[in-house]
């Protein structure tokens, strides 16, 4: 029987998550949570869908251990290439997944939409499906940012080479009426303000985190394992390189989050 009082497994290729978990412990402040970071592994957005998926189940298995009461894979990459089948793994476990926020920026909308993701991400079938089913509605660029998500996870340290990555990934689009950019990896969240000022016109930007969060709500209200008490929120951090180096580096992206 699963605790009410248990925590909720949050789980990403490295850092990124901890842009979603800070969203998540908002809207749920009477819930702890366990995050795991497979840092050791990422990112995923550069790696084959079979290893994805083999990862994820790796670091499901490690939460489990936990007996966490539900499991958030915080990761886009892992969500296209590995959600379907870790629910059909583990279908005793509400397990739930980030996707790019495209849906989100067509119905506020935004005419001219910039979607930045890892390789793998964009390359997915169920992303191109997205693409196919609003691009007549409006114009939808897709942007794989090889390496990006790589150096987000240096964190302060790869400030330099984040803005020269930036720099020569958004060059293109630059002269182009973009109103909104999905950040479709949740690595980019801790650099939205360096994406948003390398456009002349204010743009929009995109996580999809607040919808994730309403339909983590829902899932756990609809099981009866929504805490009822009010608690003192508990926030763990696991990782997959657990060095001292990485865990303070985790806790810092979610109290502060980059420093930029």
């Amino acid at each position: 029987m699963v605790s009410q009082q248990a925590a909720i497994g949050v789980l990403d290729s490295g850092v990124g998550g901890i842009s979603t978990l800070r969203t998540l412990t908002r809207m749920l402040p009477n819930e702890n949570f366990i995050f795991y970071g497979d840092s050791a592994n990422a990112p995923y957005g550069e790696k084959d869908a079979a290893t994805v998926q083999h990862l994820t189940s790796a670091v499901i298995e490690q939460l489990r251990q936990r007996d966490v009461k539900a499991i958030v894979i915080a990761c886009n990459t892992a969500t296209s290439a590995a959600k379907s089948q870790m629910m059909t793994q583990y279908p005793e476990m509400p397990i739930l997944g980030i996707e790019p926020a495209l849906k989100m920026a067509v119905d506020a909308g935004k005419h001219n939409i910039l979607v930045m993701g890892t390789p793998l991400t964009i390359s997915l079938p169920k992303y191109r499906a997205q693409v196919d089913r609003f691009e007549d509605q409006t114009m939808i660029h897709s942007l794989p940012c090889a390496g990006l998500a790589d150096l987000v996870e240096q964190g302060h340290d790869g400030l330099d080479q984040i803005n020269a990555r930036l720099d020569e990934l958004l060059a293109p689009y630059r002269d182009q009426p973009i109103d909104a950019v999905v950040l479709g990896c949740t690595h980019y969240p801790f650099i939205g303000q360096l994406v948003a000022q390398r456009f002349a016109q204010p743009v929009t930007l995109f996580t999809g985190y607040e919808g994730l969060g309403h339909n983590l709500i829902k899932q756990l209200d609809e099981r009866q394992l929504l805490r009822q008490d009010h608690n003192l929120q508990q926030i763990e951090f696991m990782s997959s390189r657990q060095t001292k180096d990485e865990l303070a580096l985790y806790q810092q992206l979610f109290q502060n989050g980059i420093g930029i």
